[in-house]
């Protein structure tokens, strides 16, 4: 019973102390907090005093230091995902966030300022929706990994044996991590994608699960966070789980996607694709044998799959990597490379199979995991297919996607779900199911590192691509490139505030988010659209002579063109870039 957290809270408030109750049956636990000295101890329920302010919450996220002081963030709302193997799995879809401060007359204006703005970045990033979490299971771990444990990690509590890669509130629960004594009020908090369905195939009941589970380390937005760092994290890594359960035998897929692990960057400056970026000075093979050594270590066999452009300006990113796989020389190792927009283009998604065929086989060794309803391992699975394109998003989904059928394929055959010479392509209730969870997932990822749905999710969802498919591409492309280049920085720096990559020193002299932007950063885009009314006035409203007319529309139009190509020549000046973290050195 270590491996649980309390389910049922109240928090309890008075102006000196927050005092959080165990309301789990037996349980007589409070956790004391006191907003004077942040000190925090165990106490019983007799010691809440009857004046507090009390309403019932749904778990402690932690605590954050911000200009004013200590905050604390509890949750507030949850709606139930479903339930697996008899625990039940949640979604955290509201937060508070209270100041241990009474008065924030010791402020001034500008800290004042400067504490609703980090405050703004903490609310921004608890409303990305994809926060998960349960009291009783682990959700940070695989079902291979938590097979293969001992007696001791069993005893320990959800926060100590759960996988820091995934726990995206860790930097928040630092404070009641350091006592063992309180875990029980500390809930790990997974950052992805979950969904879960009761399915029926041949008049057989099964669970399908899919859990996409995000880590919190080199997290970050799109073009912003790119490549590795020096400890070897792969930017938007993300451990996606693909899990049967059927007359208690359990069998589960595991894939993983991550950035190109080599030092690169990828600047918005206002073109609509910036060239990527090879670092020329940075040690590649330490961060990429850092990498794949950590990679190895939990997955075994790796076999990459690289789905980016063989031409063009994503070219040299490709034989990069192909390189440094050939210079490691490892036989854990195994690089496929499948130019997807080349392959598939003129619509023809139906060559998708090409991929899938070539690595039927390597498949077939790396098989699943299966355990039966005794408890027995029957196969394990023996590596993972490594995905990427250039954002690990669009195309890496669609052939996660291909891959996860086909091992589902193999486990529903196995356990006599589906009969001899069955294909679940077939199975068309099903596969509705399947097909539209895994274009959600497309864009729960999506959402969370782009700021905008997935593309190519209409041949996620059918099986086709579709001429409104790529509309809504466009429109969605449309709307990452204003959030890349005009609000990203926010988002950038929201996350590093809320990961701990960046902390708030109140004594601070000079505060980072008061660096005022130049001049130029608001002028010329104000004179650029002046400009182009005024064009547009000019074509509309027709002077005394068409002469007069044309000389206006001449003016003002080279005044237009004039300024869009100051703009795009110092683009980078006016783009929305982080302020609390800069990721130059790393990258």
């Amino acid at each position: 019973m270590a491996a649980t957290t309390y389910e049922r809270l109240k928090l309890h408030v008075t102006p000196e102390k927050f005092y959080v109750e165990a309301c789990d049956d037996g349980a007589d636990d409070v956790l004391v907090i006191d907003r004077v000295s942040t000190e925090v101890t165990l106490s019983v329920k007799k010691d809440v005093p009857p004046s507090a302010v009390t309403r019932p919450i749904f778990g402690i996220l932690g605590t954050i230091h911000l200009v004013a002081g200590n905050y604390l963030i509890v949750i507030t709302k949850k709606t139930k995902i479903g339930e697996f193997f008899n625990h039940v799995i949640w979604k955290a879809t509201d937060f508070d966030i209270l100041s241990y401060k009474k008065t924030m007359l010791h402020l001034t204006d500008i800290q004042l300022q400067d504490n609703k703005t980090f405050l703004a970045m903490i609310n921004h990033v608890l409303n990305v929706d994809g926060f998960y979490f349960s009291t009783t299971y682990d959700l940070t771990h695989t079902l291979q990994r938590l097979s293969n444990t001992s007696p001791e990690f069993q005893e320990m509590s959800l926060l100590e044996r759960a996988d820091q890669r995934f726990v995206w509130n860790g930097h928040l629960l630092r404070e009641l991590s350091a006592q063992p004594e309180v875990h029980r009020f500390a809930l790990p908090v997974l950052h992805g994608f979950i969904t879960m369905h009761s399915c029926s195939i041949n008049g057989k009941y099964f669970d399908w699960i899919l859990i996409s589970r995000r880590s919190c380390f080199r997290a970050g937005v799109r073009y912003y966070v790119r490549g590795i760092d020096s400890e070897g994290h792969a930017a938007n890594f993300v451990e996606t789980e693909q899990i049967v359960h059927y007359n208690g035998s359990r069998a589960s897929f595991v894939q993983t996607r991550g950035s190109i692990p080599v030092f690169w960057s990828q600047r918005p400056n206002l073109k609509y694709k910036p060239r990527p970026l090879i670092n020329k000075v940075a040690n590649h093979m330490d961060g990429f044998q850092r990498h794949f050594d950590s990679q190895v270590i939990i997955y075994g066999k790796q076999v990459i799959i690289n789905l980016v452009n063989q031409k063009g300006s994503e070219k040299p990113l490709e034989q990069a990597f192909s390189t440094m796989v050939s210079s490691l020389g490892s036989g854990m190792i195994r690089y496929v490379a499948f130019d997807f927009h080349k392959e598939c283009k003129n619509m023809r998604w139906d060559r998708l199979s090409i991929l899938v065929d070539q690595v039927a086989e390597i498949q077939d060794e790396l098989s699943y995991f299966l355990v039966d309803a005794a408890g027995m391992v029957v196969t394990s699975q023996e590596g993972v297919f490594r995905s990427n394109c250039m954002d690990c998003l669009d195309r890496t989904n669609v052939i996660q996607s291909l891959l996860a059928r086909r091992s589902l394929q193999a486990q529903l055959q196995r356990l006599g779900v589906l009969h001899v010479g069955q294909k679940l392509e077939e199975q068309n209730e099903f596969e509705k199911i399947y097909k539209n969870a895994w274009a959600d997932n497309a864009n729960a990822c999506a959402k969370q590192y782009a700021g905008t749905g997935a593309l190519k999710t209409d041949f996620t969802r059918t099986g086709k691509r579709t001429q409104l498919g790529l509309l809504m591409d466009g429109w969605n492309s449309l709307i990452r490139y204003y959030k890349n280049n005009f609000s990203d920085g926010f988002r950038q720096d929201s996350i590093d505030l809320f990961l701990g990559n960046y902390s708030v020193d109140e004594l601070e002299s000079h505060s980072p988010l008061s660096v005022p932007r130049d001049l130029k950063f608001l002028a010329l885009p104000i004179i650029m659209v002046v400009a182009f009314s005024m064009c547009i006035i000019c074509l509309l409203m027709a002077g005394d002579t068409w002469t007069e007319t044309l000389a206006y529309v001449l003016f003002w139009g080279v005044a237009s063109i004039g300024t869009f190509f100051i703009i795009l020549y110092n683009g980078k000046d006016f783009v929305d870039a982080p302020r609390l973290v800069q990721k130059e050195k790393m990258d």
